[in-house]
C-alpha cells in the first residue's frame, strides 16, 4: 500500500480508503467486522463513513453505519484515520437543532457521531452537502471551534461546487471515476490551486469498472447494477471495452486501471472504495499498486476526455 498526505495540511492516509456506506445497510455487524479487518490487513488506513449511513434489513436506523464501524475498529483506533460526515437528513429529533450547517446543529451532530463511533476525536469531519441556508463561513467557523477543542483534527466537505470551495477545507468528496471526469473542468483545478485533496466517491462507477459487467450479459444477481437503471448504456460499454483493452495491453485488470489511474490524477488524495467481501477489499487495495506514467495517462485521456461524462 502507498500512502500520501491529503492536500497541503491533511493527515497521511492510504492511497485506497474503505467506504462505509454498506455498513449497517447491506452488511450486518459480522459482515462489517470481516470487511474492516480485511482492510486493516491490506494496509488501508482511511475509513470513511457518515452519520446517516445505516438501516440494516429495514430493521436498523441511520447511525448504524458509524456504530458498526466504531465497534469493528476497537483496538485499532490509533492506527487509522477515521472520517465521517454530517449534514444530510437524519431524524426529526436532529432537525430540532436547526439548519444542518448551523453552529448549533454541527455541535449536536459531532457529539452524536463521537458517541456512535466510540471515540474521543474524529480525524476528518466532513460537511456532507450545503444546507442551502447557512452561510458557509458560519459552518467553517463552527468546524474551527471543534478543531480548537480537539473534537476533530481536520475538516472537509462533500458535494460542494468549485466556486464555493475554500482552502479552509483539507478535502472535498466528489463523484469521480474514469467514466465521469466532470470534476476536472472546475473542481480539480480549484483543488490544485487551494491545496485541497479530492476524495472520489463511486470510483468504480457503482461496480461498472470492477470487471464483472459485459455487453450482452445480464448483471450478476445482487450486484448494484442489477437494480440500478441507466448505467449499462452503449456509450458506457464502449468505453468499458476500450479501458479493458487498454489494461490488457499493459497486463492490467480493469480494476487496476480504474483505481490506479484515478489515484494518479491531479489533486486526488485517496480513492474511497466500498466493499461487500474481504476479497473485494484485498483486490481494491492491490489495484493501487499500478502507477501510470505520462504516456499511460495520455492514452487514458484518449479513451475518456478530461471533463467528459459517460455515465
Amino acid at each position: 500500500m502507498r500512502y500520501r498526505t491529503l492536500g497541503e495540511r491533511g493527515p497521511v492516509v492510504s492511497v485506497v480508503g474503505l467506504g462505509g456506506n454498506n455498513f449497517g445497510s447491506r452488511l450486518d455487524e459480522d459482515g462489517t467486522n470481516v470487511v474492516v479487518h480485511a482492510a486493516l490487513d491490506a494496509g488501508i488506513t482511511l475509513f470513511d463513513t457518515a452519520d446517516m449511513y445505516g438501516g440494516f434489513g429495514g430493521n436498523g436506523s441511520r447511525g448504524d453505519g458509524e456504530r458498526l464501524l466504531g465497534a469493528a475498529l476497537k483496538g485499532h483506533r490509533d492506527n487509522v484515520v477515521l472520517a465521517t460526515k454530517f449534514g444530510m437528513e437524519m431524524s426529526p429529533e436532529d432537525d430540532r437543532h436547526g439548519a444542518r450547517g448551523s453552529r448549533r446543529y454541527v455541535r449536536h451532530a459531532v457529539e452524536a457521531s463521537l458517541r456512535r463511533l466510540g471515540t474521543d476525536r474524529i480525524d476528518l469531519y466532513q460537511y456532507h452537502e450545503p444546507d442551502g441556508v447557512t452561510l458557509l463561513d458560519d459552518t467553517v467557523a463552527a468546524l474551527r471551534e471543534l478543531v480548537e477543542e480537539g473534537k476533530i483534527r481536520h475538516f472537509g466537505c462533500s458535494n460542494l461546487p468549485a466556486d464555493q470551495l475554500t482552502g479552509d477545507f483539507v478535502t472535498v468528496q466528489a463523484r469521480y471515476h474514469l467514466l465521469d471526469r466532470g470534476v476536472e473542468t472546475e473542481l480539480a483545478p480549484a483543488c490544485v490551486r487551494l491545496g485541497v485533496a479530492i476524495l472520489p466517491y463511486y470510483p468504480l462507477a457503482n461496480g461498472l469498472l470492477s470487471g464483472k459487467y459485459r455487453r450482452g450479459e445480464q448483471p450478476p444477481p445482487g450486484s448494484r447494477l442489477s437494480w440500478r437503471q441507466g448505467w449499462l448504456t452503449d456509450a458506457a460499454l464502449d468505453r468499458l471495452e476500450a479501458l479493458t483493452a487498454y489494461g490488457a495491453d499493459r497486463g492490467l485488470t480493469l480494476l487496476q486501471v480504474a483505481v490506479g489511474g484515478l489515484a494518479a490524477l491531479p489533486a486526488v488524495g485517496s480513492v474511497i472504495c466500498g466493499a461487500m467481501t474481504p476479497e473485494q477489499v484485498t483486490a481494491n487495495a492491490a489495484a493501487a499498486d499500478w502507477t501510470p506514467d505520462e504516456a499511460d495517462l495520455a492514452a487514458l485521456d484518449e479513451i475518456v476526455t478530461p471533463g467528459d461524462r459517460v455515465v
